[in-house]
C-alpha cells in the first residue's frame, strides 16, 4: 500500500509509474478522489460535533435563564445536528471502505533504475555465471530421465490429484529433501538467517498483508467453509509474523528462512509447459525474508540475491540474473531480480528465484513498524524476499545437466553428505 500523502503530492510521478507498469487501470485516481471526499466529510463531522458540544452547553444555560423558547429551539437544532452527523458517518463508512479497497489495488511504483518495457521481453540480463554443459550424446529431458530412473512418477501423481501433480520416489524424493536441508543449513550457518516453521494455512488478512489479496485471489487455494488460505509461498506467513507490531530499536535487520510447500493455481495456455514438473500446483521452496531499515534496502537486495546465486554456484549450475522490466514486475515489488538456471535437456533457462525489494509497500498493508531509537517515532520497515531456492526446477536442472550417457545422473558433490554418500543415481 502506498503513502496517501505521497500520492497527493506526486500525482504526475504516480501516473507515470502506472503507465510504466501497464497498470493504467489501477484505481489511483479514484483513491485520491475518495481521499478528498473522506477528508471533506471528516471536516464536516468535526464542525457539527463542535457545534453540538457548544449548543448542548448553551441549552442548559438558557433554561437556567428561563429562556425556554430559545432553549427548545436550540435543542431541536441539536437533534437535527445528530441526524446530520449520523448521515455523514454512514457515508464516511462507505467512502472509507471504497478508499481502502482502491488503495489495496494500486501496485507498487518501480525504482528509478528498473528497465521500462511492456512485458518480459524487456527483462535485461545483467550477469551470467558458468558454462553450459556439453554432451557427446543427445541429452534427455527430465521427464524421460526421471521415468527411466524410476524417481519421478507423473502418471501416478495425475491419478491421485489430476494434472500438474507428480510423485517423487526413491532417490528423487531424497534429492528434494537433501536440497531443502542443504539450502536451510547454508542460509542459517553462513548467511545469518533464523529458521521459521510457519503454518501452511493463513487467514485472509494475512494474504492482504503481503499483497496477494485482493489482487490475486483467483490463483490461490482456499478452504470453502472457513477463512483459511493455502500459502503460495512462505513469504506470506513469515512476513506477517510482525503484523501490527513495532520492532524495538536494535533488532533490525531481521533475516528469516523457511522451507514450505507452496500452493498455486497454474493458469497457462494449453500446450505450454505441460510436460514434466516445471509448472505444477504444489511445490517445495526455501524462502528468505528480510525486515530492514529503509536506508539499507538496496544493499540488502544485493546480498539477498547473492545468497541465492551462491547456492547455484556451489551446485555447479549455470545461471543468469535478469533485471525485471516494469511490464513484468510483480504487483508488490519495487525492483526484482530473477535467477534462472540452465536446463540442458529442455534447452531453456528456468527461473529458480525471484529476489524483490518492496520498500514499505507490504509494511503499510500489514502495519509493520520499527523504532529507529529509544523514544523515536515509529516508521515503516522495508521488507524483502527471495527464493533460496525453489524446487522442483533445481531438480530438473540437476537431472538434465548432470546426466550421463548410460542414463545415470551424477549427484553434485555438496549434496552427497545429505544423500547418504550417494554419488550417482542409477
Amino acid at each position: 500500500m502506498l503513502d496517501i500523502k505521497w500520492m497527493r503530492e506526486n500525482r504526475e510521478a504516480l501516473a507515470k509509474a502506472m503507465r510504466d507498469l501497464n497498470a493504467e487501470d489501477a484505481p489511483w485516481e479514484r483513491a485520491l478522489a475518495l481521499d478528498e471526499e473522506r477528508r471533506a466529510l471528516m471536516t464536516q463531522v468535526e464542525a457539527l460535533r463542535a457545534e453540538r458540544n457548544t449548543g448542548s452547553k448553551q441549552v442548559g444555560q438558557l433554561f437556567k435563564e428561563k429562556k425556554a423558547d430559545e432553549a427548545n429551539a436550540l435543542k431541536e437544532r441539536m437533534s437535527q445536528i445528530g441526524n446530520e452527523i449520523g448521515e455523514i458517518d454512514e457515508r464516511l463508512r462507505v467512502v472509507d471502505a471504497e478508499f481502502s479497497d482502491a488503495m489495496l489495488r494500486i501496485p507498487n511504483p518501480p525504482e528509478p533504475d528498473v528497465p521500462v518495457a511492456l512485458d518480459e521481453s524487456g527483462n535485461v540480463p545483467v550477469k551470467e555465471w558458468g558454462a553450459k554443459p556439453t554432451f557427446d550424446f543427445e541429452p534427455q529431458a527430465h521427464w524421460d530421465i526421471g521415468e527411466k530412473l524410476d524417481i519421478i512418477d507423473i502418471e501416478r501423481g495425475t491419478k491421485i490429484s489430476g494434472s500438474r501433480f507428480y510423485v517423487l520416489k526413491k532417490a528423487g524424493a531424497r534429492l528434494q529433501r537433501a536440497l531443502s536441508n542443504w539450502f536451510l543449513d547454508v542460509h542459517i550457518s553462513e548467511h545469518g538467517y533464523e529458521e521459521i516453521y510457519p503454518p501452511f494455512m493463513v487467514r485472509e488478512q494475512t494474504m492482504v498483508g503481503t499483497g496477494n489479496l485482493p489482487k490475486f485471489g483467483d490463483v490461490l487455494y482456499r478452504d470453502a467453509e472457513e477463512d483459511y488460505w493455502l500459502i503460495p509461498t512462505a513469504e506470506v506467513p513469515v512476513t506477517n509474523l510482525y503484523r501490527d507490531e513495532i520492532i524495538e530499536p536494535g533488532r533490525l535487520p531481521i533475516y528469516h528462512v523457511a522451507a514450505t510447500p507452496c500452493f498455486r493455481r497454474e493458469k497457462v495456455s494449453a500446450g505450454r509447459d505441460v510436460r514434466g514438473i516445471k509448472r505444477v500446483h504444489q511445490f517445495q521452496k526455501v524462502e528468505m525474508v528480510k525486515f530492514v531499515e529503509p536506508a539499507t534496502g538496496r544493499d540488502e537486495l544485493e546480498s539477498l540475491t547473492r545468497n541465492a546465486e551462491e547456492l547455484c554456484e556451489r551446485l555447479g549450475l549455470p545461471y543468469r540474473r535478469l533485471a525485471i522490466a516494469t511490464g513484468d514486475l510483480s504487483f508488490v515489488a519495487a525492483i526484482k531480480y530473477d535467477i534462472e538456471v540452465w536446463a540442458a535437456g529442455c534447452g531453456e533457462w528456468l527461473e529458480v528465484s525471484s529476489c524483490s525489494l518492496f520498500r514499505d509497500f507490504q509494511a503499510r498493508r500489514a502495519n509493520i513498524r520499527y523504532r529507529p531509537e529509544e523514544g523515536a517515532r515509529p516508521d515503516y520497515v522495508y521488507t524483502l524476499n527471495g527464493s533460496g531456492l525453489a524446487l522442483p526446477r533445481i531438480i530438473i536442472a540437476i537431472l538434465e545437466n548432470y546426466q550421463q550417457a548410460d542414463g545415470s545422473v551424477v549427484v553434485p558433490e555438496v549434496l552427497r553428505p545429505y544423500m547418504g554418500g550417494l554419488a550417482v543415481i542409477r
